[in-house]
């Protein structure tokens, strides 16, 4: 189905470009029924987007799908420029950027501080790529302080859904019968027994977490705790001749105060999307080993260069509160999980990833679907954020070897999930010095001390 075919063992074929390594559907790499089918419906969890636009930039509905179909053209640029991710948002950083933008009135003032959030995030994430600080920060963070990072964003994103008055409370019945059937057949051990044995337990888990999504769906229509929708036919048409009106262009850009005043918000959301970078990296790390057909390129410079570029995408021409991150966590793992069946099931992983983007952005613009989902908005986001968490406290627990390293990422993981991830960072840090270090100010620790010789260990 591609021009270019890859040798058994070699990197997927692709047309270098400076930093970049560029691959074309068709061209470089098939394209995969399964992302295709799993796209139709989870491209609905990019929609949900809209309902915060509407809030808190003060955006009419059809300006709101005019930015996400802009966010849309920045979740292709992954696999188009070599990066082997399911791009996302910073999805747990999305609290805090709403608590930031509560500070200013919607409309022209808060899309003025959203740019300059965004604006920062991108100069971020593009120096630490240009002058490859990233790929050595991920080299140079102990473990203990990753796992950390990582277990603190699971636990945010599970708490923002299960806390009193969260969606958890509103929803009950769709969200924990739908939730239940995506952790069961994409992580339970008795299902992955079937999917040996079985033809039609192998399909169904080549979707992920849609069969989850769409029984989610079918019980919240049932039980009345979303409206049936209305469907209507035709092409969306999102209101780009009215999009001028609502960017900084136009609303003008923010003074130097507003920059300072979202210089907090602006590291917080790295600290998280590093943390989402470092659960990409482990999620590659763990199937790169299984299939010894294909050399998987994971450069973490490359990763913070198209973060960078999307992230100055939308500072300029779409601010998204959910900014523009690296990974999206569940859809990931979910292809991850189905690219460890061989070369059958999927020839490459960026013919996974790309075509699950390209499918998404081509959904958009299908009212059938659109309409479709559009009651269901929170289910989307709701089961992603729960499965993220869920991802998040599993590969977080795995980076850890002893139990120095499991106490210190723990306490840091609640901090950072509690008090933001500034604290949390700053906690880790503290604890990893006082207790993981064997040398503290020059002077050797006691090796009979207690803990020392399993901070040894490391």
């Amino acid at each position: 189905m591609q021009i270019f075919h890859r040798n058994n063992g070699e990197e997927q074929p692709y047309w270098p470009a400076g930093p970049f390594k560029v691959r074309l559907p068709f061209v470089h790499y098939r394209w995969e029924f399964a992302e295709m089918v799993q796209a139709l419906i989870m491209f609905v969890v990019s929609l949900a987007m809209i309902p915060l636009l509407e809030k808190y930039l003060g955006v009419p509905y059809d300006v709101a799908l005019a930015y996400v179909v802009i966010c849309g053209i920045g979740f292709m640029l992954p696999a188009l420029l070599g990066v082997p991710l399911v791009p996302g948002w910073i999805t747990p950083g999305i609290p805090v950027v709403l608590l930031f933008l509560g500070d200013y009135e919607p409309g022209p003032e808060a899309i003025q501080a959203l740019f300059a959030l965004q604006f920062l995030v991108f100069i971020i994430f593009l120096v630490l790529g240009v002058t490859r600080l990233g790929s050595k920060l991920v080299e140079l963070i102990p473990r203990s302080m990753k796992g950390g990072i990582i277990i603190g964003a699971g636990i945010a994103a599970l708490m923002g859904e299960i806390e009193a008055g969260g969606r958890l409370a509103e929803t009950p019945i769709s969200l924990i019968v739908g939730g239940l059937v995506c952790l069961y057949l994409m992580f339970s051990v008795s299902f992955k027994g079937f999917v040996d044995t079985s033809n039609l337990a192998r399909k169904i888990a080549n979707y992920g977490m849609v069969p989850g999504m769409v029984v989610a769906i079918l019980v919240g229509f049932a039980t009345g705790e979303y409206e049936v929708p209305n469907v209507e036919w035709g092409i969306t048409k999102p209101a780009f001749d009215e999009l001028w009106n609502y960017l900084p262009f136009a609303v003008g850009f923010p003074d130097a105060e507003v920059f300072m005043y979202a210089v907090p918000t602006a590291v917080i959301a790295y600290v998280i999307a590093f943390g989402d970078i470092v659960v990409g990296q482990s999620l590659m790390n763990r199937v790169d080993h299984l299939r010894k057909d294909e050399d998987i390129d994971n450069s973490i410079d490359r990763v913070h260069l198209v973060t960078a570029i999307r992230n100055g995408g939308h500072a300029f021409f779409a601010p998204y509160p959910g900014l523009a991150g690296p990974i999206w966590t569940a859809v990931t793992a979910t292809m991850a999980e189905r690219y460890k069946y061989g070369r059958n099931a999927m020839d490459s992983i960026y013919s996974g990833g790309g075509t699950f983007w390209i499918t998404g952005f081509i959904a958009l613009f299908m009212l059938p679907l659109v309409s479709f989902f559009q009651p269901v908005l929170p289910i989307a986001l709701s089961l992603t954020l729960l499965l993220t968490g869920y991802i998040c406290l599993m590969v977080g627990l795995e980076q850890l070897e002893n139990n120095t390293e499991r106490g210190i990422a723990g306490t840091m993981g609640v901090v950072l999930a509690v008090y933001g991830a500034g604290w949390g960072l700053a906690t880790g840090a503290v604890l990893y010095f006082l207790i993981e270090r064997t040398k503290l100010l020059g002077f050797t620790a006691d090796p009979e001390a207690p803990g020392a010789k399993v901070a040894e260990e490391h």
